[in-house]
């Protein structure tokens, strides 16, 4: 009889403990499979040779549309694709290593479509000189993280530098990509890119944006009270604007 309890208390024990692990077992295999989800997740917003879908259509368009790309645009990221976002990385000065990531989808003009918003949305027609509400909206961020401290004038003079950097064979040909270009401006540098412009900063995008040129077709501009690097002061002046001044 006591050989038989003592049976039965084993039993159970043995059944606890198997109980006991695999409840421990049900978070971890839960865990694993919410790390593989975020990883999935984190996936779906790089690009490289091999993807599919709507978001390669997008960048094939875009490249194809700008002369990068003469490949078919049918959504299938192949070895044509992969080289024409190298050369697209080379001439924004990013790292050419073929793949879509965020940086690359910023000087596409796609960090919408990338976070999972429409395409249709960051694509639409701003009635802005032909530019989309993604352009004005990117190039207010620049203006106010620039210049917010500026008259009205140096605000769009400030757009104006931009545009005409996209329209220069020596920059880069999208408003995303002059903005991101290393190095090119400090609001990109220390952050301020990514503060939200006021309507002031907004107006300014669309006026320059408009064909108002305060600056008379200049690439650069610089404040001579904090500018360190002499090689800007060596550029030819065409006007001065509030604190900054406007150079070809």
């Amino acid at each position: 009889m006591k050989r038989s309890i003592k049976v039965l208390a084993l039993s159970l024990t043995l059944a606890a403990s198997v109980a006991a692990g695999a409840a421990l077992a049900l978070p971890e295999r839960f865990a694993r499979e919410e790390q593989a989800i975020c990883g999935m997740a984190e996936e779906a917003a790089v690009l490289k040779q091999g993807s599919t879908g709507s978001l390669v259509r997008t960048v094939q368009t875009k490249l194809k549309r700008w002369g990068y790309y003469d490949g078919s645009v049918d959504g299938i990221y192949g070895s044509k694709t992969k080289k024409a976002v190298v050369y697209f990385q080379k001439k924004n000065g990013l790292t050419a290593d073929g793949i879509v990531g965020k940086k690359t989808f910023a000087a596409l003009g796609m960090m919408n479509e990338a976070n999972g918003g429409s395409s249709g949305s960051s694509g639409s027609a701003s009635g802005t000189n032909g530019y989309t509400s993604s352009d004005v909206y990117l190039l207010a961020r620049c203006i106010y993280g620039e210049a917010r401290g500026e008259c009205y004038e140096g605000q769009v003079a400030v757009g104006a530098v931009v545009l005409n950097r996209v329209k220069s064979p020596s920059f880069p040909n999208t408003i995303s990509g002059v903005i991101y270009q290393k190095g090119a401006f400090t609001a990109v540098d220390d952050g301020q890119i990514n503060l939200t412009p006021n309507q002031t900063a907004v107006n300014a995008a669309k006026d320059a944006m408009n064909g108002w040129d305060p600056t008379y077709g200049c690439l650069y501009y610089y404040n001579p009270v904090t500018a360190t690097s002499q090689w800007i002061f060596s550029r030819e002046t065409v006007t001065t604007i509030g604190k900054h001044v406007f150079a070809i």
